[in-house]
């Protein structure tokens, strides 16, 4: 029944193309729905566009010499109007095919100025995404140095828009660019803060209103940055599992996880396309799978500070065991450096998610503490130079790692065979794992000597000119 409803949902999700009749440069009306990442050129920006009748979502690509778009205002403009190609090869990002799924088909570059005009029928979600434009935009006035302005727009406000590249590669390579992205820490910290706040001015039997008030604070700044994918899926979970504790039944992780992708997938069936939904629920499943295994192994945990650490310690090596296939198979990258820099950095994200939390707040409100403004920054440039100093060691980092989904299959089966061996090292148990490993290894021997016989003659475009690639065993020749 659910496999037959989820089907008849994700055709009606599914985006058919559209057919207009317009040429390549047309006038269009505008409005933004979403800011995206920038680059040296252009700012990028989703919206929804219209020309005569027809109206479309697209792609706009905005000359960085312009002023920034707002949500308060209609723009009218000259355009460049395109579709994306698809890709000439499998292995290459289906560029094309992501943006149908989120209902974009075109992809529009200003050529032209700018006309504007105020709106007056802005909806409840636009208001919130204008003020957050607005909080954004009064953390660039401050005296922060620009990292530090970027850092805080990024993991509080789920901005990352104008993020530099090296400080993007930095948190590559240290495996710590989750830290960056909102997701069930800061969600968590944030519930926590403002239910802390609550039950130190409430007494203790308004203990119920506290955890709904919190919840309904935790939605609303759901909404104020965006209803970000990772956001609103850390959101539903945590109301969840407190529904489960206001109704006083058990939590269940496992049941709050899976009634929390369906209530996603019921809305959203394309979700379960999307990188992050599939490695956040991994991420859980490995906590639920090997946390308290790895946990047993490490020393008793008798005070706060060793269960903040060996907890970590733990939660941190579970969920990038579990992740570690499907990041192999998406980004054809890992660094080593990744497991002893989560153990050094993630204890200490409370601390700098409720600093940052309260940076914002009192920069929303454009109250000016000089001091703690020093103190921020000051901890900011100290955090991202020891990620950088750790995304420098690149005998740890591997990249261009090629991975199928046979192989990533094989992985998931070694994660999983590995509880049972933490649990219980014996001959069975053991056995299960070395077979599995030596499957993995003679598939992965076996597609390697397949790739390796191929004969592949390419052709790929560059500009305006192209490329042939010839390849026979081992070697490759380019030919322009």
């Amino acid at each position: 029944m659910f496999f037959g409803t989820g089907i008849a949902l994700h055709f009606f999700n599914c985006f058919s193309s559209q057919s207009f009749s317009f040429s390549n440069n047309e006038t269009i009306v505008f409005k933004i729905s979403r800011k995206l990442n920038s680059n040296r050129k252009n700012r990028k920006y989703e919206a929804v566009a219209q020309i005569g009748k027809e109206v479309f979502n697209t792609i706009l690509y905005v000359p960085r010499k312009e002023d920034e778009l707002d949500f308060d205002h209609y723009y009218k403009s000259n355009t460049y109007i395109t579709k994306p190609k698809p890709p000439q090869y499998d292995f290459q990002f289906n560029y094309a095919t992501y943006l149908k799924r989120k209902h974009i088909e075109y992809q529009s570059y200003i050529n032209d100025k700018i006309f504007s005009a105020e709106r007056n029928d802005l909806s409840l979600t636009e208001k919130f995404s204008q003020k957050r434009l607005e909080v954004l935009q009064n953390i660039d006035k401050t005296k922060l140095s620009p990292k530090a302005r970027e850092f805080l727009k990024g993991i509080i406000l789920a901005d990352r828009t104008e993020i530099d590249s090296q400080t993007v590669q930095d948190f590559n390579k240290s495996g710590l660019v989750h830290f960056l992205a909102i997701s069930g820490t800061h969600i968590v910290v944030i519930f926590g803060l403002f239910y802390f706040l609550l039950m130190n001015i409430l007494s203790l039997k308004f203990r119920k209103y506290a955890i709904v008030s919190s919840l309904v604070f935790i939605w609303l700044f759901t909404v104020f940055i965006g209803f970000g994918s990772s956001v609103v899926r850390s959101s539903i979970m945590l109301s969840i599992y407190f529904i489960y504790v206001l109704l006083q039944r058990k939590p269940d992780l496992l049941h709050s996880l899976s009634l929390s992708a369906f209530i996603i997938l019921i809305f959203d069936t394309q979700q379960i396309f999307d990188i992050g939904f599939q490695l956040s629920f991994l991420a859980v499943l490995g906590i639920f799978w090997l946390n308290q295994p790895i946990l047993n192994y490490l020393p008793k945990q008798d005070n706060w500070f060793k269960k903040l650490i060996f907890n970590t310690i733990s939660i941190s090596l579970s969920a990038q065991l579990a992740t570690l296939p499907l990041v192999l198979y998406y980004f054809h990258q890992f660094s080593f450096v990744s497991v002893i820099a989560n153990f050094f950095i993630v204890p200490f994200s409370e601390i700098i998610i409720v600093l940052s939390f309260l940076m914002t707040t009192f920069i929303a409100f454009k109250i000016d503490l000089g001091l703690i403004n020093v103190v921020y920054d000051f901890t900011i440039q100290l955090l991202l130079k020891i990620i950088h100093w750790f995304a420098d060691f690149d005998v740890l980092y591997f990249e261009n790692i090629p991975m199928n989904l046979v192989e990533v299959f094989t992985l998931f089966l070694i994660v999983y065979l590995l509880r049972f061996v933490i649990l219980k090292l014996n001959l069975k148990n053991s056995a299960r794992l070395i077979m599995s490993l030596f499957a993995f290894f003679i598939l992965r021997i076996g597609f390697d000597c397949y790739e390796n016989q191929k004969t592949e003659i390419l052709v790929h475009n560059f500009n305006k000119g192209k490329i042939f690639s010839f390849k026979e065993r081992g070697q490759s020749l380019f030919l322009d």
